[in-house]
């Protein structure tokens, strides 16, 4: 019997060439030589088949097998075909590497447009992808162990066999900071680092690490000099390295990765940088890492809005279709807003990487902070607005849900990346005088946001106190995302945003938008289907 009133499946379609505000950015941000590129992995990225990798990859989650059936350690996690399908498409295309092995003007853009486009597919196994692409500025402290490297990683080849680096035709890197007792406190690890040579012997304990088939990680462990940056390769002179894996963890969401507890006995590793000198050492991956939390949130965000105003167009309820019912039209408008205020934020973002400079220093923890807490709210609204189609797993909303609090988390949660912002303003003034400058490329284009940046403009002459942290870099991000989108966004947009988030039109929940709001041309933007 044919299905009655339900929406057919959003598949064969593709997410860049239906989100005007991303396709806008990307030309906008300086990387319009890689629009074709962008558009093809759009393609591939909403086919149905890679569309049913991503259920697939999160249906049958990784298993571990720490022993052979000899009782040999193997330490080695078995993962379904859809997800090395994943991450054969993903690598293919440069997402793990592009700004490194092309570094022209946009690189950075380019790959946040793609790793926007996998991460609305199936997100989890970007975490590998996104820990390869950051821990390339931290390995550049060491020229010869770079070099040793540069070819697996310079590699648009996916090579799941689980060998030596030298023997592969394509590597990733994956981190493991964090221990139990510390969390994000990383001076508190008690992991240690042995001389050993011209290398350590790293013993200790991390309570999550990501992606343990990867090639090697960067970690942190206590050496003589204090807590020190190093290299773990999975191999070791032709032999396992002393890995351990205790654990695979069970998470609310990004199921597909396998995030798990490892153990290290001594195990042989290099230095990277200075010892004592391990949190200035890594922080340049963190501060990559952060970028992709961004991006990986703004395209949660952005296919969660896909997904409601797909359901919308094809659902009726009340004698008409959803879509052109009232109250849903305000609802999908406002998601619209939050989600097209992401996108701008992030590929500016972006272009901040490829021009290096203060801005990005401060711009990336103020975006990393606010766009990852407005992800749960978005998704979950949108959830709402398929009803009880959006709560069953046939649906991919559940997934996006799950999803939605990790980027928050990941890499310093949210009062960890506020304490990070006021340490910036601190230590860096210059990072707020180019923020504010950026801010100020919008004045007397909206008086409300005259208003609000003028009064933002004047609590930073004066230091903030720590409880003031979060409402500081909330009304920050605000600030960047109305100036952005007046200078970029048509008036229907950056009007209603105004209005809402900067003046008091809107109210606590999505779809509070007042109602002049242009409603259907917000929505006609927001998914050119």
């Amino acid at each position: 019997m044919a299905s009655s009133n339900q929406p057919p499946p959003l598949v064969d379609y593709n997410p860049y060439t239906s989100d005007a505000a991303l396709s806008e950015a990307l030309r906008r941000e300086c990387a319009t030589w890689a629009e074709p590129q962008v558009a093809e992995f759009g393609r591939l990225a909403g086919s149905e088949e890679a569309i049913r990798w991503g259920f697939q990859a999160n249906e049958f989650a990784p298993v571990l097998r720490t022993h052979d059936r000899f009782g040999e350690r193997t330490d080695e996690v078995e993962f379904h075909p859809a997800w090395h399908n994943l991450m054969r498409m993903s690598v293919a295309h440069g997402l793990h590497n592009l700004p490194w092995v092309e570094p022209r003007p946009g690189a950075h853009v380019a790959r946040a447009a793609l790793m926007m486009l996998a991460s609305q597919n199936e997100q989890g196994h970007t975490c590998p992808i996104s820990m390869t692409y950051s821990a390339v500025p931290a390995l550049r402290a060491e020229p010869e162990l770079a070099a040793f490297w540069k070819a697996g990683l310079s590699s648009t080849n996916y090579d799941e066999r689980f060998r030596p680096a030298g023997e592969k035709t394509g590597v990733l890197i994956g981190m493991a900071m964090t221990e139990k007792q510390g969390g994000s406190d990383v001076r508190a690890n008690t992991t240690v680092a042995e001389r050993a040579g011209d290398a350590y012997l790293i013993t200790g304990h991390k309570w999550f690490c990501s992606a343990p088939m990867s090639d090697a990680f960067l970690v942190l462990a206590q050496a003589q000099g204090g807590i020190t940056c190093f290299l773990l390769p999975r191999w070791d002179d032709g032999k396992r390295n002393a890995f351990h894996i205790q654990r695979l963890k069970a998470k609310l969401g990004n199921r597909s990765n396998a995030s798990s507890e490892v153990e290290f006995v001594r195990a042989r590793a290099r230095r990277i940088g200075e010892e004592g000198r391990g949190v200035p050492a890594i922080i340049e991956m963190v501060r990559h890492t952060r970028l992709d939390c961004v991006i990986g949130s703004a395209a949660l965000m952005r296919q969660a809005l896909t997904q409601a105003i797909h359901h919308c167009w094809h659902r009726s309820a009340f004698g008409k279709l959803l879509i052109d019912q009232p109250l849903m039209q305000n609802v999908l408008a406002d998601l619209a807003l939050e989600s097209e205020a992401a996108t701008v934020l992030t590929m500016r973002l972006a272009r901040a990487f490829d021009e290096g400079g203060s801005f990005a220093r401060l711009a990336t923890a103020v975006a990393k902070y606010w766009i990852c807490k407005r992800a749960s709210a978005a998704v979950g609204e949108a959830l709402e607005c398929l009803g009880g189609n959006g709560f069953v797993e046939e649906c991919n909303m559940p997934r996006l849900f799950r999803k939605s609090p990790l980027n928050s988390i990941w890499e310093g949660s949210g009062n960890v990346i506020c304490l990070d912002i006021l340490r910036a303003m601190r230590k860096e003034p210059e990072s707020v005088e180019r923020l504010v400058a950026e801010i100020r490329l919008a004045r007397g284009g909206e008086a409300r946001f005259d208003v609000f940046a003028a009064g933002l403009e004047s609590r930073l002459k004066r230091e903030a106190s720590e409880v003031e942290g979060r409402r500081l870099a909330e009304d920050l991000a605000l600030a960047l995302q109305a100036s952005l989108l007046i200078r970029h966004s048509p008036s229907f947009v950056s009007d209603a945003f105004c209005a809402t988030r900067l003046g008091a039109e809107g109210g606590r929940a999505f779809g509070t938008l007042p109602a002049r709001v242009e409603f259907r041309k917000v929505l006609d933007r927001a998914f050119c289907s």
